[in-house]
């Protein structure tokens, strides 16, 4: 059986549970707490696993694979139906570009270690940690609002009207918004595309208040 190695509110743990669950594809969840203890990722025994010491990680067979993007890229070429890519390649490479907004543009300069450093290291105050998240998420989400309304690709999900794998790093972006009380009023489509998302029974699966290690 894939394992996953994950925690709960982690963004990018969450994105490949979407995409696991859309496959149909049974995995175990193994809890790697990011806080406990200093952050449980951090210790030898998770990094022989994961030498970035980052979630989430799945092993498939013996074979170990790390960051989020390139597991959905591996779900997707080891388990083609139902695919996670349009068929033409324009529309793959929108699909990635709109996925790869939140993977590379917005998540690594607002992650936990990230706003980590800015309170232990740099000795940033809260309501200045607060601000630099709440900045970098609205500048992603301005950015895929504006992708996502002008252009006619766009249906009932990111992509057309099945999930793909912008639904699957959209749904976490949008997740943690909320959770820091941001407003989304400015962002329609966002918000009309994650209702539909999370109506779904994989989506609803892969949310951090189902998963085994939830607080």
């Amino acid at each position: 059986m894939l394992k996953l190695y994950t925690y709960f509110r982690s963004s990018a743990a969450y994105r490949v549970r979407i995409a696991l669950n859309l496959k149909g594809l049974a995995f175990q969840s193994i809890p790697v707490h990011l806080v406990r203890d200093g952050g449980e990722h951090l210790c030898d025994g998770y990094r022989t696993i994961n030498p970035n010491a980052m979630l989430p990680t799945l092993q498939d067979d013996g074979a170990t694979l790390t960051q989020s993007l390139a597991i959905l890229e591996y779900l997707e070429e080891r388990v083609p139906q139902p695919p996670l890519l349009p068929a033409d390649a324009l529309g793959r490479a929108r699909v990635r570009a709109l996925a790869l907004t939140v993977v590379s543009d917005v998540h690594p300069i607002s992650n936990l270690r990230v706003l980590k450093y800015l309170t232990d290291t740099l000795h940033v105050q809260e309501e200045e940690r607060a601000a630099w998240y709440k900045y970098w998420v609205q500048e992603g989400l301005r950015m895929i609002e504006t992708h996502l309304a002008r252009d006619a690709r766009t249906g009932l999900f990111c992509h057309g009207d099945t999930p793909s794998m912008a639904d699957c790093c959209l749904v976490p972006l949008v997740f943690n918004a909320r959770r820091f009380n941001m407003d989304l009023s400015a962002y329609p489509s966002i918000e009309r595309i994650h209702a539909r998302c999370i109506a779904l029974p994989a989506f609803m699966a892969a949310h951090p208040a189902q998963q085994p290690d939830a607080e």
